[in-house]
């Protein structure tokens, strides 16, 4: 059984008007890295500036001149894949249009984009768009399989607004696949098959069973995927999408993505009711044969792309290691239900 553990603690401070009060903290450890992560409930009564709304888009929101996303830059300023993997340069899917990323991270990074257009609220995007480029992403990822077999630690991530780390406003996924697997991909790989091997069960799967029994956390269902607020949260209001017995993606049908594509547009409303305008998400995927590594959707929110907003990280984050969120993810459940009806 994975340990969801979680320690109450308290600071006993005098308060200005000479009252002592006692301050708690939840220090829980994540049921599958181990890792631990600390609610700072106190938190919540701080002001942070620029969420009473929801933001203004950025200033740069409506120039598409110096976008190079946009169709009418799109031929000059965007890379092409090379003929042998697609002759074309650029790959085609619906509305996504799909190229190299110009600035790779490893030996096949792309862009897959949604459509033309530019800048895109957060909540509001089309959801037939985000399932033609997500379907862009599935038949690259095939060809780099078969194109170089080796190639089998993959991901597509999205960085939306530059406080998430977005360099550009036009909405698009980020593809990535290598031979060397980042920290995450490696842990959860070691990790994912020691546990199969111990209980016979799947990793993720089990974390679904009990957390579906437990009932506080989780949200609803899109179609097979199942979103529920993460026990442990490494980010805040983090929610998570688990795909039960899917572990490769010739397992994965269109209905699948258009199924993935419904919950981060739920989640991304749940963030925009609490006048949220940036997020990071991000799924893994293991194409070595194994069977064990489920897909996990995670998001996160990320701090308001506005004046004068503070950063979500602190140096309790950078420095010590440990998250320091300030909402249960118990009450994070519960607010986002609403989005999954």
């Amino acid at each position: 059984m994975l340990s969801f553990s979680r320690k109450r603690i308290s600071a006993r401070i005098l308060l200005p008007d000479g009252k002592i009060v006692d301050r708690p903290i939840d220090i829980r450890t994540h049921p599958i890295t181990g890792r631990t992560c600390r609610i700072t409930f106190s938190r919540s009564q701080e002001r942070e500036p620029g969420t009473e709304t929801l933001p203004a888009p950025p200033p740069f929101s409506g120039d598409r001149n110096a976008c190079p996303f946009c169709r009418e830059n799109r031929d000059t300023h965007t890379p092409r894949l090379i003929p042998e993997l697609h002759p074309e340069g650029r790959m085609v899917k619906g509305t996504s249009v799909l190229f190299p990323n110009l600035f790779p991270y490893g030996c096949y990074s792309a862009v897959s984009l949604f459509d033309d257009t530019h800048f895109v609220e957060i909540g509001t995007a089309s959801p037939s768009a985000y399932t033609d480029s997500f379907l862009n992403c599935r038949n690259y990822l095939l060809r780099i399989l078969e194109y170089d077999p080796a190639a089998v630690h993959m991901a597509i991530t999205q960085n939306h607004l530059p406080s998430a780390g977005g360099s550009l406003l036009h909405p698009h996924l980020q593809i990535q696949a290598d031979h060397t697997p980042s920290n995450h991909q490696r842990f959860l790989t070691e990790k994912a098959a020691a546990y199969r091997r111990q209980t016979g069960k799947r990793l993720f799967s089990d974390y679904l069973e009990q957390e579906k029994a437990r009932r506080e956390r989780y949200i609803g269902a899109t179609g097979d995927w199942h979103w529920l607020s993460a026990f442990a949260p490494e980010g805040f209001f983090e929610i998570w999408g688990i795909l039960p017995g899917i572990t490769s993606l010739r397992q994965a049908t269109e209905a699948h993505f258009r199924s993935l594509a419904q919950g981060i547009l739920s989640t991304q409303k749940f963030y925009r009711s609490m006048g949220r305008n940036g997020y990071n998400f991000g799924v893994l995927l293991l194409e070595d044969g194994s069977d064990d590594l489920e897909w996990r959707a995670v998001l996160t929110v990320r701090s308001n792309y506005a004046p004068w907003v503070r950063s979500d990280f602190t140096g309790f984050e950078v420095m010590l290691g440990d998250m320091a969120t300030f909402t249960a993810p118990e009450q994070t459940a519960e607010h986002a239900r609403r989005f999954w009806e």
